[in-house]
């Protein structure tokens, strides 16, 4: 039985659109480089991930002579929002808190890192106002 399609991009679907944010529109040739240095995938496997991508309203292609150029049409922050909200709503009960704390009990984070975290905290309340 197949597996349910998932309402935000897979792994490399990701990928894929990290490389495309980052280096802008691009033909699947400059895409399979660019994973090439941690993922090992043929040409035309990258070719269909990212058609599938196309076909799920992840990216736009263009015809440019006798291949496509690609862009991305989701946004990264949209993105990067949605997926943390849904997280939250599924491992955390909604609670953006209980998120927090446990990031911050687990996760290793450098005085700099924990510095800004202080002044977003610091400066959060001064937003509602």
């Amino acid at each position: 039985m197949a597996r349910p399609s998932s309402r935000y991009p897979t792994e490399l679907e990701l990928e894929i659109l990290k490389i495309l944010w980052a280096d802008g529109p691009s033909p699947v040739r400059h895409v399979r480089d660019a994973l090439a240095g941690f993922r090992d995938l043929a040409y035309t496997s990258v070719m269909t991930i990212m058609t599938i991508m196309a076909k799920k309203g992840y990216l736009r292609r263009a015809r440019n002579g006798n291949s496509y150029v690609y862009h991305p049409i989701l946004d990264p922050e949209t993105t990067k929002r949605d997926m943390v909200a849904d997280l939250v709503d599924r491992l955390f009960e909604g609670s953006t808190a209980s998120a927090m704390l446990h990031l911050l009990e687990t996760c290793d984070i450098d005085d700099a890192e924990m510095d800004a975290l202080r002044a977003l905290v610091q400066r959060k309340p001064e937003e509602k106002s």
